[in-house]
């Protein structure tokens, strides 16, 4: 038994570096952490054997569960620096939920490889349209319409279930394009991402009750041990990432968000080349 457990340490010495830098992050961009989490624990995964096929469904829907905590502590951080537009958040949480909920039921007819595609492709839009402003050229004069908020609220919760992110990197560059302020989308992300992850975990369990060569203790595509162990970790040092970001200048933070979008989208592409 001992044996066994040691064999194991590795792995949850990993997953709780990776919430230790995922609630980082959440704080920091107003993401989730789940641009950090999928390609962690889905390494991970593949490292122990476990099929590819399910490998990304398992990563994606445990990476949405963690989100939950991760993203309520960083929610209310930046609450207390009033960085929460509630009127928006009013707006956008029905649309977001219902975008969430169909994306992670339908997450099981994709295969592992089309997911990872989906995620790097995205990551590649976001930051493109980070550093060029696309989305504020094309949008900015829909900013009042609440016609064009609640579609733009459906197509993240859809795209961030599929991603197993809390809908940051899609909703800030959305919020910031519709006039708000950078530290201001990140905090009212942060909130969204506690609706996305709680529709889209329902949405994951569901879609993966009964699946085939899972992990061990995984109720559908989420695993209760990596579960555990990330998002312990991301919550307890989210607060650190807000404080962070309301020490950096609006431009600084958009930098390097979108820096780190790139690198995540390369590594999930490598991974589409090397299975």
């Amino acid at each position: 038994m001992q044996a066994d457990i040691s064999a194991y340490l590795p792995f949850l010495l990993g997953l709780m570096a990776t919430g230790v830098v995922s609630g980082v992050a959440a704080g920091l961009l107003g993401i989730g952490g789940g641009a950090i989490i999928v390609p962690a624990l889905s390494n991970a995964l593949l490292l122990m054997g476990y099929e590819p096929e399910v490998v990304m469904h398992v990563a994606v829907g445990t990476s949405l569960a963690v989100i939950i905590p991760t993203g309520f502590v960083s929610a209310r951080s930046h609450y207390r620096r009033g960085a929460l537009d509630i009127d928006r958040l009013k707006l956008w949480v029905p649309f977001i939920v219902a975008g969430t909920l169909i994306g992670g039921l339908m997450a099981g007819l994709y295969s592992g490889n089309v997911l990872r595609v989906i995620f790097a492709t995205m990551s590649f839009l976001i930051a493109a349209n980070i550093v060029f402003s696309l989305q504020s050229r094309l949008m900015g004069h829909l900013r009042e319409s609440k016609a064009s908020n609640r579609a733009i609220a459906f197509i993240v919760g859809y795209v961030s279930a599929l991603m197993g992110i809390g809908g940051g990197s899609l909703s800030v560059p959305s919020m910031v394009a519709f006039g708000a302020s950078m530290h201001r989308a990140v905090g009212t992300s942060a909130a969204l991402g506690v609706a996305i992850a709680i529709s889209g975990t329902i949405g994951f369990i569901v879609s993966g009750w009964g699946a085939s060569s899972r992990p061990p203790l995984s109720f559908g595509y989420v695993n209760l041990p990596a579960l555990l162990s990330i998002a312990v970790m991301a919550a307890l040092c989210a607060p650190i990432g807000a404080a962070l970001a309301h020490r950096l200048d609006q431009k600084a933070l958009k930098y390097v968000f979108a820096a780190f979008l790139i690198l995540v989208g390369l590594n999930m592409l490598w991974k589409v080349l090397a299975i």
